[in-house]
């Protein structure tokens, strides 16, 4: 036999004996697979349903309906439905709206207060409009049974709601979900671009207390964060993508995509596939894509090598910039560009346009801010903070220690004047590293051409024809030819006049006589003794 509890209190059954049946909403159910299941006891595993009654029996029916799917809770007024509710998980809870004291709308409405997740059904035996709509408005009925109900029409209501506040927990987890991996990737995200100005933004880019790149940088700061055209010139590699990316980095575009074209060796029609896109069918066997003016949409386009361009690219680059649309390959309608350009040019850019073959006006859309990197023998103060940090990079990536240079090596490689500038700097570095034999690099790694020119005609001298064309006496230029070799020889030597001699098919005696000739000393101020093998 089952105990009875008072209204709201919980459940409690005697241990049925072994075997005993009971009938239940139109099937028998072995009461002991009942226990197994744990009632009396809430079973967190199924959906938990309170019922709210004043009448026992309606009780005892409703959970007869519904206790084999669900857990069930029952009060007989609206104080033991909040106990109840305090207690339990409630998915779905069963009112009915005639009870003594409060409505079961009142009763629903003010749980719709504390507990707004759980799914409300009324049964009522009233079907007036009026307060159905009232019911719904303030207690947020889910749905109204009438009387007389059948178990099968309580069944599918309870089974609805057990389902639609699965769905709406089911969405509230994915919601948090969602907004923990947004955090997630805002964070990531700011990391990353952390992580891109501190390695690519203006505080990289080194120089020297009193580098022209100082004042350039100041410039390029100030122009970041306005949303205009920019034209970077200089030699190549003069670091032209490093500032236009440490711009970006600065700018309020800072969180969207950066792009890079190179138009040098592109053709027209090839650039304008790569920068506008292309239609579907406009190029045979081409299919349809986006050019970059749309991937970098609210992000910056680099666009190197802009001199490059033909008559018709430039034509387009002008309506891109100047009015701010442009019209994909084989298209017939204007796109709108929501994209920074900024520009880079070599330093024959002026000849051009003197020339005509570079539209001013494309060059006026593009300078509204210009910028004019001097290339490395122009700054030679730099030279030695940049190939300590090409060294540390290397030095790095290959696995190979290296802590500097001696200063002979630094005086050798600040008076070459660079025309590969950072790039040939940085390959130079490399051959260094690459050869070296201790942690300090010496000067005796250098490349010949480096070690045999002199600071007047260095970057003359790196093609081979400095002597060739310089005034003064076959007697004079032989003489010069000869000194470079000397100074050269006993370098890659470290001053070993034995080996130097060697090399040279000279005697020790007879170099000693050309390096007093010449006035050739050690620059480490050591004086030349005769070393012996």
């Amino acid at each position: 036999m089952r105990s009875q509890s008072a209204p709201g209190e919980p459940r409690h059954r005697d241990p049925p004996p072994v075997g005993s049946y009971r009938r239940g909403h139109g099937r028998v159910a072995v009461v002991a697979a009942r226990e197994t299941r744990g009632e009396g006891v809430i079973n967190a595993s199924r959906p938990t349903v309170l019922l709210v009654d004043d009448e026992p029996h309606s009780l005892s029916a409703m959970r007869m309906a519904l206790e084999d799917e669900f857990e069930c809770a029952t009060a007989a007024d609206a104080e033991a439905a909040v106990r109840q509710m305090e207690e339990h998980w409630v998915q779905v809870i069963v009112c009915d709206q005639r009870m003594p004291g409060r409505t079961g709308v009142e009763l629903l409405t003010d749980l719709r207060q504390r507990w707004p997740d759980t799914v409300r059904i009324i049964v009522t035996g009233y079907t007036d409009p009026s307060a159905m709509a009232h019911a719904i408005n303030e207690a947020g009925i889910h749905q109204f049974l009438t009387k007389p109900w059948h178990p099968e029409q309580l069944l599918a209501a309870v089974r609805n709601g057990a389902r639609l506040s699965s769905l709406a927990r089911e969405n509230e987890r994915l919601a948090l979900e969602m907004r923990f991996l947004a955090s997630t990737a805002q964070t990531k995200l700011d990391m990353r671009r952390a992580a891109l100005r501190e390695k690519m933004g203006f505080e990289t880019i080194l120089r020297a207390p009193q580098s022209p790149m100082n004042a350039i940088i100041k410039v390029a700061r100030h122009h970041a964060s306005f949303d205009i055209p920019v034209l970077i010139t200089g030699e190549s590699g003069v670091g032209r993508a490093r500032l236009a990316r440490a711009m970006h980095l600065a700018s309020l575009r800072s969180d969207r995509p950066f792009f890079t074209l190179n138009l040098a060796g592109l053709t027209d029609e090839i650039a304008a596939v790569e920068l506008f896109g292309v239609k579907r069918g406009a190029i045979a066997g081409a299919p349809y894509r986006y050019g970059l003016v749309k991937k970098a949409d609210r992000g910056t386009l680099f666009i190197k090598g802009v001199e490059h361009a033909g008559p018709a690219l430039q034509m387009e680059l002008w309506r891109l910039i100047a009015e701010g649309s442009y019209t994909p390959v084989g298209g017939q309608e204007l796109a709108i560009a929501n994209v920074r350009i900024i520009a880079a040019a070599g330093t024959d850019l002026p000849r051009r346009i003197a020339e005509g073959a570079f539209r001013s006006d494309l060059y006026y859309a593009l300078s509204v801010a210009e910028l004019a990197i001097p290339p490395l023998r122009n700054r030679r103060g730099d030279v030695a903070i940049l190939a300590q940090a090409f060294l540390d990079d290397l030095s790095a990536r290959h696995g190979k220690s290296a802590q500097g240079f001696t200063q002979a090596a630094l005086d050798f490689l600040s008076h070459w004047d660079w025309p590969g500038n950072l790039k040939e700097l940085q390959n130079e570095v490399t051959r260094m590293l690459v050869f070296a034999q201790s942690p300090i690099l010496g000067a005796e790694l250098i490349s010949r051409p480096i070690l045999q020119a002199s600071p007047s005609d260095a970057e003359s001298d790196r093609f081979g024809n400095g002597i060739m064309t310089a005034d003064g006496t076959l007697k004079d230029r032989v003489e010069r030819i000869e000194m470079r070799i000397l100074r050269e020889t006993l370098t890659r030597h470290r001053w070993n006049k034995s080996r130097a001699a060697a090399e040279l098919g000279l005697s020790r005696v007879g170099l000693r006589a050309k390096l007093d000739r010449y006035g050739i000393a050690d620059p480490s101020g050591r004086i030349l003794e005769e070393e012996e093998d």
